[in-house]
């Protein structure tokens, strides 16, 4: 059998139209789509993902009415507070990338607190991205680099100084909602990530659909620009 992917990024898309068709507020969307960030979190850690990154709240999300956005706030704050228990119960390190200092002050401390009450969990490393920004990502690393008086830039330097340096790239990415683009996340980083587009909204999401995206990713071949003879001969 194939393996599974190491790490899983996810773009959780369509909480605002589940909300919509469901006559709800928007941020009924958000609240179930935390509800199911949970089962799938749950659901990686027993099937032995070791890495998942969540794409909770772009860079681009600033620009939502005031109003939605104080709400995601309130709410990410909430979540990063009142999971932290079981984080540390399931050996989950807790882990961020993208602008965070945009962030309220009182979420920005939870997220810390999370940090560090998890920084020796090493079943599964939990990864959210907020307020992030692929391109800004870049920027940021390359002007650190420039910073340091790095005159060249190569794409393993770049690698060192990218919030994501400490972590593998992403095997798998899955996108719910029946979108089909990229969205300026983790640009760099999945230069050979598999892409699993599904047309369900994030808050209908569930285990099926997860075992549906990781069955795709096993049929694969992933060559990184080899040929399948070449990788043949690799496996002898």
């Amino acid at each position: 059998m194939k393996s599974l992917p190491k790490h899983l990024a996810i773009i959780m898309d369509g909480n605002g139209r589940w909300a919509e068709n469901a006559h709800q507020p928007r941020i009924e969307g958000h609240r179930r789509g935390v509800e199911v960030s949970e089962n799938i979190i749950d659901a990686c850690l027993e099937r032995g993902i070791r890495y998942l990154t969540l794409y909770a709240f772009s860079e681009e999300n600033w620009n939502r009415p005031v109003g939605e956005v104080e709400a995601l706030m309130e709410l990410l704050g909430w979540y990063v507070a009142s999971r932290r228990p079981k984080m540390l119960k399931n050996g989950i390190r807790f882990q961020t990338i993208g602008d965070v200092d945009r962030l309220p002050s009182h979420v920005r401390e939870e997220i810390e607190a999370s940090k560090m009450a998890t920084a020796n969990c090493d079943r599964m490393t939990l990864i959210l991205a907020l307020s992030y920004g692929a391109r800004q990502e870049i920027c940021r690393a390359i002007n650190a680099l420039v910073a340091r008086g790095q005159k060249t830039v190569t794409p393993e330097l770049l690698s060192q100084v990218l919030d994501t340096h400490d972590l593998p790239d992403p095997d798998l990415l899955i996108r719910t909602s029946g979108e089909y683009r990229m969205s300026n996340f983790l640009l760099w980083q999945m230069a050979y990530t598999e892409l699993y587009f599904t047309e369900t909204l994030w808050p209908d999401f569930n285990e099926e659909e997860l075992d549906m995206a990781l069955a795709s990713f096993q049929k694969r071949e992933r060559r990184f620009g080899l040929t399948s003879g070449q990788l043949r001969s690799l496996c002898l």
